[in-house]
């Protein structure tokens, strides 16, 4: 049996598309009426909040392997309740998603911390585990869609500034074999990136030519971002998400990693592969 935790999100949900049917699955989920996931005798969906223990364990019964994405950088208990009922239900081995600043001695954000922490919690807790460190995810530029569909305008910060971001799509792969074969990935930290550095003006360039319409580019100022992620954020994350935004100015989150063709025997899905495949959300 293998337990995904945040099985409604972007990461939890694409895993287990690609391990369904393939191996018995238990999907927690806060909510499980969220669930729109794959179904099906091999797959059970199970209520569960990290903040609960006694849950936790009676979720991990049974478990011989699991995904770890933890979201609320205000706190470690998630984390240690997980590892701790991990622990205590027998579980031999966890995958966790993290980021790659946290191998930057020049993140020092409360989000970097944070995972800092956590991967410090995991690889002290006994269990055989596997750390993910993607780059920034293609899928965060969903959030222009709205604009896009209504303004055809893209507003972000740092229009010219490069990142290697990652499909959670290849992330997702990569999660998949390293919860079915753990031996093969047990104690290994994976650096996780596209195939190539693109700027929030590029990728404003490949939506507009997949749509087939003009799109403008307006760049945020630091106060108009900050405004965008305290409309989602608490205040000390949305600083800090700013902060690492700002962080990428000097060109240091740009550089592809060779390590993700290297585990899955192709090239990194590229930003166009991507945005083709997520068309929809922009036109509406």
């Amino acid at each position: 049996m293998i337990l995904l935790t945040g099985a409604t999100g972007t990461v939890g949900s694409l895993v287990a598309r690609r391990l369904a049917g393939s191996v018995p699955l238990r999907l927690l989920t806060r909510d499980p009426s969220r669930a729109t996931g794959p179904a099906g005798p091999r797959v059970e969906v199970v209520a569960g909040d990290l903040g609960d223990l006694d849950g936790l364990r009676r979720a991990l019964t049974g478990v011989r392997a699991a995904l770890l994405v933890t979201v609320d950088p205000l706190t470690h208990a998630h984390d240690e309740n997980f590892l701790a009922a991990a622990r205590a239900a027998g579980v031999r081995h966890v995958v966790k998603v993290t980021t790659q600043s946290v191998t930057e001695p020049d993140a020092t954000d409360l989000v970097t911390r944070w995972q800092r922490e956590n991967e410090r919690l995991l690889r002290d807790c006994g269990l055989s585990w596997t750390l993910l460190r993607p780059r920034a995810f293609m899928s965060n530029t969903l959030g222009w869609a709205r604009s896009v569909r209504e303004e055809g305008v893209v507003r972000a910060l740092n229009g010219t500034t490069e990142v290697a971001a990652v499909d959670p799509g290849d992330l997702a792969e990569v999660a998949a074999r390293a919860l079915t074969d753990p031996r093969a990935h047990a104690g290994r930290a994976y650096a996780l990136t596209g195939p190539e550095p693109v700027s929030p003006r590029r990728q404003t360039r490949i939506l507009a030519e997949l749509l087939g319409r003009p799109l403008d580019f307006v760049e945020s100022t630091g106060e108009q971002a900050l405004a965008g992620l305290l409309r989602r954020h608490p205040e000390p994350v949305a600083r800090a998400l700013l902060a690492s935004g700002v962080r990428g100015r000097d060109g240091g989150k740009a550089r592809p990693d060779p390590t993700l063709p290297a585990l899955l025997g192709r090239p990194a899905r590229s930003y166009r592969e991507w945005a083709t495949e997520h068309l929809p959300a922009f036109r509406g």
